[in-house]
């Protein structure tokens, strides 16, 4: 087979089949607000010829003679992921889903591989692309092909415009209530997010790390050392703690303990590689922006300016998102470094040889952060070892939609079950030293999860457009040593249930280590007011 086509009506053609083949999640979303058959099909035929056009325009844009066929190739392999993904998960790819993919460990990325991956490939990709290899485009000149090209935007604006005018008032409401369903048209939206993307990477070269905090100080007793554990959670529902009136006893150990559980704490954001950033951040979620973050010292340089604070970041989770660039960073992932692998390694290893790190500290405080594998999906029943799968039946695969929702929250409280383990481990590793500290354990995760709600699951959707589920996340605080003596526990109690979110966390440690800071805000500060002078 070797089918010759001019450019013009190869393009024409691939348009209709992205269209047709591409977008069953935004055409399934579009008939949920219009019904197919109703007194919306026309309009929603009119949506089809649109979208068909605009990608037809697109290409046209982008594809000449010499490039065209390595555009296509790369396209129809990237639309067939962003297909697989929307499709699957509910998700859309925005420049936040992006700058989450990038950043995302081998390791985490294996969990999305599955047999429907292979079909989506081979169906999608594979075959259109061999038929694509098989066809020869008939050459033009270049002004020829600049004409066509010109006749191709002119029939496609005209096209557009004759099944939109028809329907001005529905396009008009689609348009104003409906926005958000454009994030899912394919390959449209994730090229813009590419675009949007690769933007952030576009940097001056005369701009300069932005110094923070170099007034910081701290005045403190020598015996008043502290040893702080910051526990940087992943992928934890407040809604799934038992601690919070969760039906499932998903704490059972941490209920044993004189532990503060925060009921109304939200995200800064619905990724880690946004939430992470923006928790260390001075900036709060309303101005927090990746590209300046990553130009901004962070909690921890501050930290670092006051030259008492010891401190230490170990990771079980892809990386630090850049906050722990400038501190002492240990990699937790691999067996080399992790002493407790069952194959997968597990968080409660961040642990083994921590005592001996506190003991060769004689000097200031210690701040350490412990960045959690937690409960990072799909794959939750992999985040637990066997001994805890207490909540069955169980979601044993990573394509979810195969799951019914109470094998997917089993496994997914299995995995919070497991954390509850891990943090019962990190306060016993803390009473040790209460008697030479006063010490702390703040857990707080990064975002939440959507565990099939309106056939939603995983998380990064847009913060303005994400459910509750992928916001509200959980936080718990424990005390010891002459911190827990000095706590006012009325007040605090009473804070736990107040609203409060990533933009506290900032402060809260700032407060509680007593930096004196310009930067430090004292009325965001989460223990304001709950430990005496």
């Amino acid at each position: 087979m070797n089918l010759k086509i001019s450019q013009a009506k190869l393009l024409t053609f691939v348009s209709t089949i992205f269209a047709l083949l591409f977008n069953f999640t935004f055409f399934c979303k579009v008939f949920a607000v219009y019904p197919l058959f109703s007194s919306k099909f026309l309009f929603n035929l009119s949506l089809f010829v649109i979208l068909i056009n605009f990608i037809n325009i697109l290409l046209n844009l982008f594809c000449f003679n010499k490039i065209l066929k390595p555009i296509l190739y790369v396209l129809i392999l990237l639309s067939t992921l962003a297909a697989y993904v929307m499709d699957s998960y509910g998700t859309v790819l925005d420049d936040n889903m992006f700058l989450n993919v990038f950043q995302t460990s081998s390791h985490e990325a294996l969990d999305l591989i599955s047999f429907k991956l292979f079909l989506y490939l081979f169906f999608l990709s594979i075959v259109p692309s061999f038929l694509l290899f098989k066809t020869t485009i008939i050459s033009t000149s270049f002004k020829s092909e600049i004409l066509s090209k010109l006749k191709c935007f002119s029939i496609s604006i005209v096209l557009m415009i004759f099944f939109i005018l028809p329907f001005g008032k529905n396009y008009a409401s689609f348009l104003r209530e409906h926005k958000t369903l454009r994030y899912y048209t394919n390959p449209t939206y994730f090229i813009y997010s590419v675009g949007k993307y690769a933007g952030h990477f576009i940097k001056n070269p005369n701009v300069k790390m932005e110094k923070i905090g170099t007034d910081a100080r701290i005045i403190q007793n020598v015996t008043d050392r502290k040893l702080i554990i910051f526990v940087l959670g992943e992928t934890a529902r407040r809604d799934h703690f038992s601690l919070n009136g969760y039906a499932k006893d998903t704490n059972p150990l941490l209920k044993k303990e004189k532990v503060y559980s925060f009921s109304n704490m939200t995200s800064c954001g619905t990724s880690t590689a946004v939430s992470v950033p923006c928790i260390f951040s001075n900036m709060g979620r309303n101005n927090f922006n990746n590209s300046k973050a990553a130009n901004t010292e962070n909690l921890l340089d501050i930290l670092t300016h006051t030259k008492q604070v010891n401190i230490l970041w170990r990771d079980n989770n892809s990386d630090s998102k850049g906050v722990a660039l400038r501190v002492p960073y240990e990699d937790f992932q691999l067996p080399i470094k992790n002493t407790i692998c069952d194959p997968e390694c597990r968080d409660v290893g961040m642990l083994v040889g921590l005592q001996s790190y506190i003991d060769s500290k004689k000097e200031g405080n210690i701040f350490i952060v412990l960045h959690q594998m937690g409960n990072h999906g799909p794959a939750y029943y992999k985040r637990y070892p066997k001994s805890f799968e207490k909540f069955k039946p169980i979601c044993q695969t990573s394509e979810l939609s195969n799951c019914t929702n109470e094998e997917i929250n089993n496994a997914y409280d299995n995995a919070t079950l497991y954390t509850d383990y891990f943090l019962s481990k990190v306060i016993e590793l803390l009473k040790v030293n209460s008697n030479h500290f006063g010490t702390s354990m703040f857990y707080v995760s990064d975002h939440g999860e959507s565990l099939g709600e309106k056939g939603v699951y995983l998380h990064s959707l847009p913060y303005f457009m994400a459910p509750d589920e992928q916001k509200n996340v959980a936080a718990v605080l424990w005390f010891g040593g002459h911190l827990d003596k000095n706590a006012n526990l009325n007040i605090l109690n009473k804070k736990i249930h107040e609203p409060v979110s990533h933009d506290n966390v900032f402060h809260t440690f700032l407060g509680l280590l007593k930096v004196n800071t310009s930067e430090f805000k004292k009325d965001l500060s989460i223990l304001d007011g709950v430990f005496h002078n």
